[in-house]
């Protein structure tokens, strides 16, 4: 059954005010009577609720009450480039296993590639029960069409209850495939994960409306429960060479490993300094630096310092450097040991990438600027008078003179 609304006109008195309640002016009288035009309709049930004679009535198909039980365990979607499992797998093997253990069912990894066999003790020493992996030469790069088909294969013949996945750019363009093809929900960019014992339910928080409010996210009724979650949010689950993992083999045939696009080259992009997701010390630079020219302060107090080099949104989108090094809530969630901001006023935007990080040093003129409500230390002053003098010192101090 399909979604329906109904104007019952014996009840129906010509009031007008379902036309006024309803946004999308989908409604009009005609010979006193309500009429609803179904192209503008959108079934709101803004009119249902406004209706005081009960003459209008909405019908959603629910599809009918699903079965949930037979959906179980967590799946960690674990990424892999060139055979190297990233970072972001093990932090949600970490996040997995609290989850798994709430829900008291088991924790499992998933890895698609080529030449993977030895990555298998290497997830299960992370705590995986169970690794479901596909190893074959057409997986050997992503693609979104083989990826894609392979893990709804796996979710359709083994019904996970919750699925976790990097938001990567790879995670990200992978998961809403696979969402879409399961008719499932999916929460992106979470920051919080809990599990809900009594419903089963994944409790997915996120940051909203601009980082703002904290928004918790439910599915109830569809299977499995997705999120994304965002690099260095989450602690790396612990080493343990002691445990041990059932492995699930899985080939397919070659018509599910077609893809309509053809992967002519990879380009590694040329960084000058450390990965700014993997960096232990990041300099970032500012709408206050005026200028592309002035980030080479920047970038010599982070080489310096052997650090990666952040930017802002308003640096990035200025065009003085590219988007790669932009920290945010739109760029990359980064958790140094150290964070330098030069010329950053701290915008919720920025603060939503780096706010975790573990000791935070801002320079900036502005003693109002926001930055410095999150900074462990501030420094108020002309950041081409004091970067310089900082990095003439960590040079002097660190014998790189």
């Amino acid at each position: 059954m399909a979604d329906s609304i109904t104007i019952f006109l014996d009840k129906c008195t010509g009031c007008t005010l379902c036309v006024k309640a309803c946004p999308f002016g989908a409604i009009h009288m005609a010979n006193k009577k309500a009429v609803i035009d179904m192209a503008a309709c959108t079934l709101c049930g803004a009119c249902v609720e406004t209706c005081k004679f009960r003459a209008i009535e909405l019908k959603k198909d629910t599809g009918g009450k699903k079965d949930l039980s037979k959906y179980k365990d967590v799946w960690v979607f674990c990424e892999q480039k060139k055979g190297v499992i990233q970072s972001i797998s093990f932090e949600l093997l970490g996040e997995g296993r609290k989850l798994a253990d709430k829900l008291g069912v088991k924790l499992c990894a998933v890895i698609l590639g080529s030449g993977i066999e030895s990555k298998i003790d290497e997830l299960a020493e992370r705590g995986a029960d169970k690794i479901y992996i596909s190893d074959h030469p057409a997986l050997e790069f992503y693609q979104d069409d083989p990826y894609t088909e392979v893990f709804v294969r796996l979710v359709q013949e083994y019904a996970p209850e919750v699925i976790l996945c990097g938001a990567t750019t790879i995670g990200r363009s992978l998961i809403s495939r696979v969402a879409v093809k399961v008719n499932a929900g999916l929460t992106a960019d979470c920051t919080g994960l809990d599990i809900d014992k009594k419903e089963r339910i994944l409790l997915q928080t996120r940051p909203a409306f601009g980082g703002n409010i904290m928004a918790t996210i439910v599915t109830p009724n569809h299977r499995p429960q997705m999120a994304t979650v965002r690099h260095k949010v989450m602690k790396e689950a612990a080493i343990d060479k002691s445990h041990k993992a059932e492995v699930i083999r899985k080939s397919y045939p070659e018509e599910a490993l077609k893809s309509r696009t053809r992967l002519i080259d990879i380009v590694a992009e040329i960084e000058e300094n450390v990965n700014l997701a993997e960096a232990d010390i990041i300099v970032s630079g500012g709408r206050g630096l005026g200028g592309p020219e002035h980030f080479a302060i920047i970038r010599e107090l982070a080489k310096a310092l052997n650090a990666a080099v952040g930017a802002s949104r308003a640096a990035v989108d200025s065009d003085w450097i590219p988007y790669s090094h932009q920290v945010g809530q739109t760029g990359k969630t980064v958790c140094p040991k150290l964070y330098i901001a030069c010329g950053i006023s701290g915008q919720i935007q920025h603060l939503i990438g780096m706010q975790s990080s573990k000791v935070i040093v801002a320079i900036n003129k502005d003693p109002d600027a926001p930055i410095f409500k999150v900074a462990t230390y501030g420094i108020v002053g002309d950041i081409f008078d004091i970067v310089p003098a900082l990095t003439k010192e960590f040079q002097r101090v660190l014998n790189k003179v």
